[in-house]
């Protein structure tokens, strides 16, 4: 189908007037249908909205890539139609443990999927450099507002972290001790460390 042909049929099955320059951004990327346009764009193309979509990072393209209205999801979180849109449009999700839990099962997301949806990725990796560098104990709780995750599994991954960040800074600063590495090389490995401790959270975490 050419581009006029979809707009026509947006236009004659769902009377919406976009044109067929609306549909080559779209197909693009320069553009994104909204809501009620990606379910109509789904009709004309005989596919389901979530085929449409490239990989989702946000709470709304999860939502709509398994075909569930604001209404329905919100119902199963236990809030409004309304709190829910709310976050969801301003990519902050603000919801109590339990209903990120209920988040997750019903977008089926993993924990690392709901950190990036809900915008929380670099909050989590402010935590994690300070766990690692200081008293790891005192993020334990912190971290387990926001991620997704049992609070002992937390508790192991942190002291894990924490004890490999150490022993990294320790053993490059004996080696650059004897000479043979250049100046700055403690400093080096540290923020190399820091700079993907949320990929190191992650693995260690196993999810």
């Amino acid at each position: 189908m050419a581009p006029g042909h979809v707009a026509y049929g947006l236009a004659a099955q769902y009377g919406l007037r976009i044109s067929a320059e609306t549909v080559i951004a779209w197909e693009r990327g320069i553009m994104t249908p909204g809501e009620r346009e990606l379910t109509a764009l789904a009709g004309v193309l005989w596919c389901a909205p979530g085929e449409l979509l490239a990989a989702a990072t946000t709470l709304r393209e999860h939502r709509m890539t398994r075909d569930l209205a604001v209404d329905d999801l919100a119902r199963q979180l236990g809030m409004t139609g309304a709190s829910y849109l709310r976050m969801e449009e301003s990519g902050r999700w603000r919801g109590n443990e339990k209903q990120s839990q209920a988040l997750c099962r019903a977008l089926d997301l993993s924990a690392a999927q709901f950190l990036t949806a809900t915008g929380r990725d670099e909050e989590l990796a402010g935590l994690l450099s300070s766990a690692v560098t200081t008293r790891w104990q005192a993020y334990v709780r912190p971290v387990a507002k926001i991620v997704p995750l049992d609070r002992a599994l937390i508790q192991d991954v942190l002291e894990r972290l924490h004890s490999d960040y150490q022993a990294l800074m320790v053993s490059t600063l004996s080696w650059s001790s004897t000479g043979r590495e250049r100046s700055g090389s403690t400093g080096d490995a540290g923020r190399a460390f820091l700079a993907r401790v949320v990929e190191h959270f992650w693995r260690t975490a196993g999810v």
